[in-house]
């Protein structure tokens, strides 16, 4: 859309410019070396140059409204991300907390002891040796 608004507004400006370029009798118009029939007073060129004035100020318009809702679009997209980054730090927070309390749950957090060494759910603590072939008994 800023593409299209630019491109209405540059054609303006070039009729506008190829209007004044080439008009030398005060009843004629003539665009880039083409005279335009059915003009021929200059209360009509006048019309002609406020038309050519309007379609320049709606192109601006275009690009302008275009423009707005691009970085609007932009902005909403940057917040979102930032909302979204604070609640998976959060999310990590509260996880961290969770495994935190489970490990005081269960009983096995202590000093120097590794997440490896935490007995998973499930799994029974087993001795190595069996009572079978204990042989200080």
């Amino acid at each position: 859309m800023v593409f299209l608004g630019i491109l209405l507004a540059g054609a303006a400006v070039a009729v506008a410019v190829g209007i004044i370029s080439e008009n030398t009798a005060p009843a004629s118009l003539e665009v880039f070396g083409r005279h335009i029939p059915g003009v021929t007073s200059v209360g009509q060129v006048f019309v002609v140059g406020v038309i050519v004035a309007i379609f320049f100020v709606i192109g601006l318009a275009i690009s302008s409204l275009a423009l707005g809702r691009s970085m609007r679009v932009h902005r909403e997209l940057r917040e979102l991300r930032e909302e979204h980054e604070e609640s998976l730090s959060t999310l990590e927070m509260e996880r961290q907390q969770f495994e935190r309390d489970l490990a005081r749950a269960r009983g096995t957090h202590r000093a120097g002891q590794s997440r490896a060494d935490v007995p998973v759910a499930g799994q029974r603590d087993r001795d190595p040796v069996s009572p079978f072939f204990d042989q200080s008994a």
